[in-house]
């Protein structure tokens, strides 16, 4: 052999070796991977944050095996055991059938409750009668079958007195053939119908309460959506009117008299460190509006719009859901007073009864404008759908007043919007002295 031939054949092995080697490291890194990621995906689903699979749906495919219990009395018809084996061999046919018509229907609501399934279900049982009568042996077996298909197709109606009836015609014939044996036969056949139907209703009821389940976290995360979008537009819409307000007063007073510029921009200061605390409070759940707060702001936010402020007060304290309630309304109200209206007079008013409180704010404006934004002001009417801004503009309910409306009818209240016939614009609101609005959010969104 030349020294070519020898370099050659050491380079093959050599290679073939390396390739060897690296296949190993493979199989060897691929089964550690394995090995890795099931025991995460073990960690995960003990930990649960792995979805429980429900898998496919049970179809009639899963009581398919158990026709093999008829694999006796198909034998036979081979084996000369049988007399008139066309007959038994067109029975045989027939039963299996029907068996897995009804097995396939006992599936689907509607088509387990239809006619055909009952006739075919009826036929199946007369078939199963008359070959286990005919023949007997092997051919009893038939009644367990009969059962599994009883237990399917009937669920919880009539099954205890069908499945007593079938149990009871399967010990009769049973008897007949094989004495008090057959009393085996019958009890198969009635364990067999109530464990199907237990079984076939226990999966559907698994499925029900996981569909359930899955509804109400999706119906949830929508309720907290729209308490959040709700509270930051509440929030949103006067916070960014009331700097914008006391940003133009810093800008005309800033040329002629500092000090009150520089009082404006520490109010807008102090709207900025409030407005982050209450977007916090709203990202959590703990937002709380306050009715003597929400004054305060509307005395600040008009009279750095120019807009006199006027407050009358009279009757009992309205509780502290009521209350809270009313701060949303007066926030919303003088919002679109600053925004809209080019009113010079604005006045609230809270009147309190044995029973309910009333709270109204008016202003001497030219009424509230839709100017098309999506924000708090956005309406020009009411929940009814009243009122037009200037040049006639049809009003459309806003996001702001629909939502205040719906707050306020969960809690038992109602609120109305809509220009005055001498000029301006009015919101009225009324509710139950002592509202409890602890579930109003929930209210809300499920009328949502």
């Amino acid at each position: 052999m030349t020294t070519q031939t020898q370099r050659a054949v050491r380079r093959r092995f050599e290679a073939t070796r390396a390739a060897v080697r690296q296949a190993r490291e493979h199989r060897r890194s691929y089964a550690a991977n394995k090995t890795r990621l099931k025991a995460e995906w073990r960690a995960a689903r003990r930990a649960g944050e792995l979805p429980e699979h429900p898998g496919p749906p049970p179809s009639g495919v899963t009581l398919l095996p158990w026709l093999l219990m008829g694999m006796g009395a198909f034998s036979n018809l081979f084996q000369d055991r049988t007399p008139n084996p066309w007959i038994g061999g067109l029975g045989l046919l027939a039963f299996n059938t029907l068996y897995i018509y009804v097995a396939f229907r006992s599936f689907h609501r509607e088509k387990r409750e239809a006619r055909s399934t009952r006739v075919a279900h009826v036929l199946l049982t007369a078939v199963t009668c008359a070959l286990a009568a005919g023949y007997g042996g092997n051919w009893l077996l038939l009644f367990p079958l009969l059962g599994l298909a009883t237990g399917a197709a009937l669920r919880l109606s009539y099954l205890r007195p069908a499945g007593t009836a079938v149990a009871v015609l399967a010990g009769a014939v049973s008897c007949f053939h094989d004495g008090w044996g057959g009393l085996d036969t019958a009890y198969a056949t009635w364990i067999s119908t109530m464990v199907t139907a237990a079984i076939m209703r226990l999966s559907e009821a698994v499925r029900e309460l996981r569909a359930a389940r899955e509804e109400l976290a999706r119906r949830a995360v929508e309720k907290e959506r729209l308490r959040f979008s709700r509270d930051l537009h509440d929030l949103l819409g006067h916070t960014m009117s009331v700097i914008v307000v006391k940003s133009e007063a810093a800008r005309r007073l800033a040329a002629r008299d500092l000090d009150a510029a520089l009082a404006q921009i520490t109010d807008i200061e102090s709207v900025g460190r409030q407005a982050l605390t209450e977007i916090r409070e709203a990202v959590t759940g703990y937002r709380q509006g306050s009715l003597n707060t929400e004054l305060d702001r509307a005395h600040s936010a008009l009279t750095a719009a120019g807009i006199t402020l006027a407050v009358t007060r009279s009757g009992p304290q309205p509780g502290p859901q009521a209350e809270a309630l009313l701060g949303w309304v007066v926030r919303e109200a003088v919002t679109n007073v600053v925004r809209h209206s080019g009113a010079g007079r604005c006045e609230i008013t809270l009147s309190g009864g044995a029973e309910r409180v009333r709270l109204s704010v008016v202003d001497d404006g030219v009424g509230a404008v839709a100017d098309g934004t999506g924000g708090s002001g956005e309406a020009c009417g009411g929940p009814e759908g009243v009122g037009g801004g200037p040049g006639g503009a049809g009003a459309r309910a806003g996001t702001g007043l629909t939502g205040l409306t719906e707050r306020l009818a969960a809690a038992g209240g109602s609120l109305t919007a809509g220009p005055q016939a001498r000029g301006g614009f009015a919101v009225s609101a009324e509710l139950p002295l002592d509202a409890d609005a602890t579930d109003v959010r929930s209210a809300v969104a499920e009328r949502a």
